[in-house]
């Protein structure tokens, strides 16, 4: 699956900065507790987002195998390991931080992400990456209007709409299904997850005159508590369409 927000840059946090995780952090695999933890670390190993290091201590079924393989990550070097868990095995899936790395990191264990099964922040799933604590999720109602044409034909026209306003991305607009024109759209595979507000329901693109316009509206059908309120409406990417909100037609944000 892929995601919106791991390709776009958040406030900046400098490589290397460490700092504690005020929340229980678990990871499972093959229904297993790999490790459960009140003292996780957020570690930068680049600046758009944190990973997790957990103390080697709070390991449960996880056992560590050393690889022989050290290596120079974002905050340090690092010594590479394998996870088991139970009978599953999942080779290189552990960097145990060595001399040289921040000092507090010292006896704490970062996972590579896609090697657990399931992430939990207490008894919240997490999906992609960690939740960084400097960036924020706001979806406000509006009355703003709103109208989303690609190649002169209009998509959708809406009297108001759910203003979503993420830390590091455009703004986006999220509306009613019945100010959609469908016939104008049709349904995509695409699935993609985001930290912040969850796993799309649906993706939708367009077949124009000139072009096909793949995936340019989604929809978030379960959004995460946070972003409640896009619950059930659609929004389109403001870089491939005209979007127009009270009367202005907005300038597309350039790609990254």
């Amino acid at each position: 699956m892929a995601t919106e927000s791991v390709l776009h840059p958040r406030l900046i946090v400098p490589v290397g900065h460490v700092e504690p995780v005020p929340r229980r952090i678990r990871g499972t695999i093959g229904g297993r507790v790999a490790f459960d933890t009140r003292r996780a670390l957020y570690v930068w190993e680049w600046q758009a987002y944190p990973q997790f290091s957990i103390p080697v201590e709070d390991l449960v079924d996880g056992v560590l195998h050393d690889d022989g393989h050290t290596e120079q990550l974002g905050a340090g070097p690092a010594h590479r390991h394998t996870l088991q868990v139970g009978p599953e095995t999942r080779a290189g899936a552990a960097w145990v931080w060595a001399e040289g790395a921040p000092a507090p990191l010292h006896n704490t264990v970062r996972f590579e992400w896609d090697a657990l099964d399931s992430w939990f922040e207490e008894d919240e799933p997490v999906f992609v990456h960690p939740r960084s604590p400097y960036s924020r999720v706001d979806a406000l109602r509006s009355n703003s209007t709103v109208r989303v044409e690609v190649e002169g034909v209009v998509l959708a026209e809406a009297t108001g709409c759910v203003k979503l306003f993420e830390t590091g991305l455009p703004t986006r607009y999220y509306l009613d299904r019945a100010d959609v024109d469908w016939t104008r759209l049709r349904p995509s595979d695409t699935v993609t997850r985001c930290p912040y507000k969850g796993t799309t329901s649906g993706y939708w693109s367009f077949g124009g005159p000139d072009a096909t316009h793949e995936d340019i509206a989604w929809a978030y059908d379960f959004p995460t508590l946070q972003a409640h309120r896009i619950a059930g409406l659609t929004a389109f990417y403001n870089e491939h369409v005209d979007l127009y909100v009270d009367g202005h037609r907005l300038p597309k944000p350039a790609e990254q």
